[in-house]
């Protein structure tokens, strides 16, 4: 019985992660060691045995080597599993900073983003380039305006928070009355 793992991974070659290359090494090594002893195992068909002992011992061989092979596909798929972990791990860190750069800024961080750009703290690029073009008076007032629209945002938001909590509370008092325990014993 003999496994082939070479094309395991050439359908999917267009998608590599650094883990990859290990996952190759080790389907190469898996399949040699397999072969070895499947090759082990054909030797034993040309073996004449005379005696009970010698059919013992050949049998024993045979045996063996098939223990070997599955002690090597159990190595093999528990190294699998580990690599799939890795590579869900790698993928899912990739996703979480790809999240975080796309997640809403506060006020705040664009304030401070707005001032380094301002002060041409960050790398030269299409926005730095038009507000270098821009006169500073312009950008003070459309600075000004951020601030006052952000002053609004917050006097708004002041405004719908006791109405939010208010929902909140209701929810969750509704939310208490819908749950009613039982006695499993009873």
């Amino acid at each position: 019985m003999n496994i082939s793992f070479n094309n395991l991974f050439t359908q999917n070659n267009g998608y590599h992660l650094k883990s990859t290359e290990e996952k190759m090494e080790r389907i190469q090594k898996t399949q040699s060691q397999i072969d070895f002893f499947e090759g082990k195992k054909a030797e034993l068909k040309d073996m004449h045995c005379t005696t009970l002992d010698e059919i013992a011992e050949k049998l024993a061989l045979y045996n063996n080597y098939n223990d070997q092979i599955d002690a090597v596909k159990k190595q093999f798929n528990y190294e699998q599993m580990m690599h799939c972990m890795d590579e869900a791990e790698e993928l899912g860190e990739k996703i979480a900073e790809a999240a975080e750069e796309l997640e809403p800024k506060t006020a705040e961080e664009r304030r401070e983003e707005l001032a380094k750009e301002a002060l041409g703290v960050e790398d030269e690029g299409i926005l730095d380039e038009m507000l270098d073009e821009l006169p500073e008076e312009t950008l003070e007032e459309t600075l000004e305006d951020m601030l006052q629209d952000d002053q609004t945002m917050k006097e708004a938001l002041e405004e719908e928070l006791p109405e939010v909590l208010e929902q909140e509370k209701l929810t969750e008092m509704y939310l208490d009355r819908q749950y009613v325990p039982f006695d499993t014993k009873a």
